[in-house]
């Protein structure tokens, strides 16, 4: 019987050359799921359970307490803590039970809540203390900077409230945070402030998800949360896991999803807060050669052949998703998973890139494996690759031959915002190029769009605004205030958002406060600026005060999302152009019953400027341009729009509509009546399309 061909496969005949490599993969995933559950009965769910059993575990009816540990290498193991006065007592050792596995079970007298411990860790040649893997608590003492794990077991722990929250995403709409930074003051924020401050921000915005950043332990501040220490533990700088689990209880009954954002890339060097050499040697759970550390980002690289790798990092994100209740991840740095070389300093420019025997084939079963793990506990969950190579199939179902992701970034997108911004004059904006770079993507992958994520932000790059207008926002940001560097930033930065969310094929993403164009970078507290938390936090009251102009773009910001949020299944409706003209640099295009006409070109203004759209009548539901948003309200919005018919055009049911389009101005229209079908024949439409050009 010949062999099914994959779906990923039929769908793109440009992969056949490589059909060798992508069903081998498919088939490495098969043959390791069956390994590691053979005893599980063929359960991965059951496989990525580590985390109730390894750790620090109360157990029922006040009986004490059991604390288990992986650690083959080890000779010895010691708890140590505030208990006994962090010593070497033999009342608190670890007992072998075979298989590099410890265990130890202590009276109800011996720990208690909020006590500090570490592991004492001895082997052969060495000793060190060390923070238990599965620790699910780390604090950092404010005065020694020592962190320690910490026993977190609350008389009254919190209570879900929400227990069947579903995600809304028809389409996705990500608004990208850090709890630390979310914020006024100077300093570090917490779950507790984010929640009652930040949360409704973000409901009111319009956002359905919310993308964390920075959960998982990590021991500096300033990387970002992307060198984590301890994988099982959501970072104590913020609070506790209550008022987290609170935090996320609050986002699901304002409708909000919430994806964390997860390391599982690599981890930090550090010895006494991470894995680094947990039982003294170096492979535990990493590479123990020349692979061990990444050549660009100081890190320990896991190795995912390894199964107990694998039975670590799979359980962590169950205990994610199962303790917490978070909605999906966000798996970052992808790219330097799939590949050896870890796609440094490499093009990909075609599919012989992708596989000339590069591929990280362990890496690749791990993020398969995570992606079937993660969608058996919950269906509805979410998972998004930081990705930017374009490895085909990376966000299609595995069944079908792919990775498993749901979306994939587009990282692309705000590299060409970038580039464009930097390189081009305002006359050589193409609307050619702006559509293709938007729309250019895999029909069978679903996309996150945006023009702008933290990474724009950060000290060393620029957001957009800062980008389109620069010192001037320091200046001329006042209403009244008739700045032409400053019209033209707000008119580019609301024309940029909303083609990108436009064109979207599965969601689009924010960072936080740059919906409002927030003025500056962010950078935090490190030796080189002094230690400051000054640009390590968000200025909400420029966007609350009635006398600055960041109101305009947050009010934009708003309507554009509500509008796109109100069409249900916006982002799978097909993306129809209507109309692009290079010199003109005019753009139109549909989507169902929306009309986006954007007029990039930054001098000319034109009168009746006519283009074919499905006959009918048309009502402006956006303008860019509208006093509201901080325009010249040039255009009267009450005014409805009309086709015009043509005998040539009008069998197919188009005609001509013409409008004023002001210069760096986007109007969307809503058709209110239709003389045909918005869907028709497509060979009509082709042909539509033949006779346009030889008009022209």
């Amino acid at each position: 019987m010949e062999k099914k061909k994959l779906n990923l496969l039929r769908h793109d005949p440009w992969l056949e050359p490589f059909a060798a490599a992508i069903e081998g993969r498919h088939e490495d995933v098969l043959r390791v799921l069956t390994r590691i559950t053979e005893n599980t009965d063929g359960s991965l769910v059951r496989f990525a359970s580590a985390y109730e059993y390894y750790g620090l575990h109360k157990l029922p009816d006040d009986k004490g307490w059991v604390f288990r540990e992986y650690a083959p290498n080890a000779t010895a193991i010691y708890l140590t803590g505030t208990f006994n006065d962090w010593s070497r007592d033999q009342a608190y050792a670890l007992y072998p039970l075979g298989n590099g596995v410890w265990e130890a079970h202590f009276g109800p007298e011996m720990i208690h809540n909020g006590d500090l411990f570490k592991l004492l860790m001895e082997w052969a040649g060495g000793s060190g203390e060390r923070i238990p893997a599965y620790a699910r608590r780390v604090v950092q003492d404010e005065n020694t900077k020592i962190f320690s794990a910490q026993v977190y077991a609350p008389e009254n722990p919190y209570r879900f409230k929400i227990n069947n929250f579903r995600p809304d995403t028809r389409p996705l709409l990500i608004y990208e945070c850090h709890i630390g930074m979310a914020q006024d003051r100077e300093g570090v924020g917490s779950y507790e402030e984010f929640r009652t401050n930040t949360l409704p921000r973000i409901a009111a915005d319009g956002y359905n998800a919310i993308q964390i950043m920075a959960i998982q332990e990590h021991p500096y501040y300033g990387s970002f949360g992307y060198h984590v220490s301890s994988f099982y533990a959501a970072s104590s700088r913020f609070g506790t896991p209550d008022e987290l689990k609170h935090l996320i209880d609050d986002a699901h009954a304002l409708g909000i999803a919430v994806i964390m954002d997860i390391v599982h890339s690599h981890a930090v060097k550090n010895e006494v807060e991470g894995l680094g050499r947990f039982d003294g040697s170096p492979d535990l759970y990493f590479y123990g050669d020349s692979r061990r550390e990444h050549p660009a980002w100081d890190s320990l690289l896991f190795d995912y052949g390894k199964d107990n790798t694998l039975h670590f990092l799979l359980s962590n994100c169950r205990f994610w998703l199962e303790e917490y209740k978070f909605d999906g991840f966000r798996f970052d740095g992808v790219t330097s998973m799939l590949y050896y070389d870890h796609g440094l300093g490499k093009a990909f420019g075609s599919y012989d890139d992708y596989y000339d025997g590069n591929q990280d084939t362990n890496a690749l079963t791990y993020l398969t494996l995570a992606n079937i793990l993660i969608h058996d506990v919950n269906p509805d969950a979410i998972t998004i690759a930081e990705e930017m190579s374009g490895m085909p199939g990376l966000a299609v179902k595995f069944e079908d031959g792919g990775i498993g992701f749901d979306y994939r970034m587009a990282m692309g997108v705000p590299d060409y915002w970038i580039k464009l911004i930097k390189e081009k004059r305002d006359e050589d904006w193409h609307p050619t190029s702006i559509f293709w770079e938007l729309t250019n993507r895999r029909a069978d992958e679903k996309t996150i769009s945006y023009c702008e994520s933290h990474d724009q932000a950060l000290v060393g790059d620029k957001t957009i605004i800062f980008r389109l207008i620069d010192k001037e926002m320091y200046w001329h940001m006042m209403t009244g205030d008739d700045n032409g560097i400053v019209a033209r930033g707000m008119a580019l930065h609301k024309m940029i958002r909303l083609v990108t969310i436009a064109t979207i094929n599965g969601g689009y993403l924010n960072f936080m406060g740059n919906e409002f164009g927030h003025p500056e970078w962010i950078d935090f507290p490190r030796e080189g600026n002094g230690w400051s938390y000054k640009y390590a936090r968000r200025q909400w009251d420029l966007v609350d005060r009635e006398d600055l102009k960041y109101k305009f773009l947050n009010r934009f910001d708003n309507d554009m999302v509500k509008l796109v949020s109100s069409v249900y299944n916006f982002q799978a409706s097909p993306v129809r152009k209507l109309w692009e003209k290079d010199d003109d640099q005019v753009l139109a295009f549909m989507r169902g019953d929306l009309l986006f006409v954007f007029n990039w070109n930054p001098a000319r203004s034109f009168a009746d400027y006519g283009f074919l759209a499905p006959a009918g009548e048309y009502e402006v539901v956006l303008d860019s341009d509208s006093p509201a948003f901080g325009g010249f309200g040039l255009v009267d919005d009450g005014v409805r729009h009309f086709t015009s018919p043509d005998p040539l055009y009008s069998p197919s049911g188009k005609g001509w509509l013409k409008m004023y389009l002001p210069a760096r101005s986007a109007q969307v229209l809503r058709i209110v009546r239709t003389k045909t079908p918005l869907t028709k024949n497509v060979n009509a439409e082709v042909a539509d399309d033949r006779k346009l050009r030889e008009f022209e």
